[in-house]
């Protein structure tokens, strides 16, 4: 592993903290002790999961990141598209229900989508550049 991934690497299982908080706030709304419309228990779930998921993707990634042959601005890309998508999708989630009984998306909904751009090429640049490699 490049020094480089290895430091990412390091800095994303740090984000899992964060995320561990995250799920003691989840026991918290689901047994009713913060107030909160269905739709936000709803982005509140799906903006956990998505955290946990694309922080195991992005390490994952990693390890695959080092085996291509890519470089400059597309190492780059693969290397950090993914933990942006996991900090971008997750965000879009939380930010875009946020507000006293919100029943539906704000204007921040558009975190999300870019999130979800950053995954799409962040997948896609780092397996072209593993099929190619």
């Amino acid at each position: 592993m490049t020094e480089a991934s290895r430091i990412i690497a390091g800095a994303i299982l740090l984000t899992i903290v964060t995320i561990q908080f995250g799920g003691y706030f989840m026991t918290k709304i689901v047994r009713g002790q913060v107030p909160m419309t269905d739709f936000q228990k709803s982005f509140a779930r799906a903006g956990h999961a998505h955290a946990g998921v694309l922080v195991i993707l992005s390490l994952v990634g990693l390890l695959y990141v080092d085996q291509t042959s890519l470089d400059g601005v597309m190492l780059w890309v693969a290397r950090l598209a993914i933990p942006a998508a996991a900090i971008l999708m997750s965000g879009g989630f939380f930010a875009s229900s946020a507000g006293k009984d919100r029943t539906q998306p704000n204007q921040f909904l558009w975190v999300l989508w870019l999130g979800a751009a950053s995954l799409a090429l962040g997948v896609l640049t780092l397996g072209i550049g593993l099929i190619v490699a």
